[in-house]
């Protein structure tokens, strides 16, 4: 409860600094950009760092919020609730959902869905072990054998990373988690050494969680030579949405990206060192 709680206040305390400037966002956006959309937008979302935060019925953090500053009389509305991260692929990926965001832009998902770039973001590895030597390659993860890697289920770096995966299972060395938290938890235990995933939001999933926020001084980062700079944004499906409201979501979308308020918000919800070792504005 006490974890809990501390999120919400959280979500609250930046909630104030982070709408004012959103709101007067989508006041200065021209009529034609924000044309209603013909129904209400389902956007099932994933807890992800402080990028979406979820704490029984509130909804909160980056994205969220500017759902929220896209909607009003004249814009389109955003139905959003929290589900696991692969129900949240799977929803999308059948057509129940109409976005999928935060999303890192895959090979896989331009099958369903239009991508819109919002940040640059990359995936390193992360751990608790400041002794151990550098990695500096999947390669060199795959030759420490003591090594165990824990990831998120539903969670898609591209190619490598999906190799690596595969690699990794073979070896009976792969720990496979609903969410960044219990990820966490697996490491500060012993029972996983690392993982890979974007920064922000394994740092931000750790600091608002009592469990694990100890480790969170502790954190080393490690960018590895397979997986560079990528596009992270959001995906509007291609089976569930009309040519029309697919066509005013992206005006949207690229205007947040374009006005810098996606950048905005990062920075207000991340501490600068966190966001230098796996995001970039666009």
């Amino acid at each position: 409860m006490s974890s809990r709680l501390n999120g919400v206040c959280i979500m609250l305390k930046r909630r104030i600094f982070f709408m004012l400037p959103l709101i007067l966002f989508s006041a200065c956006w021209d009529g034609a950009a924000y044309a209603a959309c013909s129904r209400k937008i389902q956007a099932p979302m994933a807890q992800t760092g402080l990028s979406v935060i979820g704490s029984g019925t509130v909804i909160d953090g980056i994205y969220p919020e500017i759902l929220e500053g896209m909607a009003g009389k004249d814009g389109c509305q955003f139905e959003m609730r929290i589900v696991p991260r692969a129900r949240m692929e799977l929803l999308f990926e059948t057509g129940q959902s109409d976005l999928l965001i935060p999303a890192i832009r895959t090979s896989r998902r331009d099958e369903f869905g239009i991508f819109v770039p919002l940040v640059y973001t990359r995936a390193t590895l992360i751990s608790i072990n400041p002794n151990r030597p550098p990695i500096t390659s999947l390669q060199e993860l795959l030759e420490q054998k003591q090594l165990k890697l824990a990831v998120v289920r539903g969670y898609d770096y591209g190619d490598a990373y999906q190799q690596l995966l595969q690699d990794m299972q073979k070896a009976g060395r792969l720990i496979v988690e609903s969410d960044p938290v219990s990820v966490a938890r697996m490491m500060r235990a012993g029972v996983a050494d690392i993982t890979l995933m974007a920064p922000y939001i394994f740092t931000g999933a750790v600091q608002i969680d009592k469990r694990v926020d100890d480790i969170l001084d502790k954190l080393r980062y490690e960018p590895v030579n397979e997986i560079g700079w990528g596009d992270s944004g959001v995906y509007l499906s291609k089976k569930s949405l009309t040519p029309e409201d697919r066509a005013t979501l992206q005006s949207l979308f690229e205007n947040a990206a374009k006005s810098g308020m996606v950048w905005k918000g990062f920075q207000r919800y991340y501490k600068t060192e966190v966001l230098k070792e796996g995001s970039r504005p666009r």
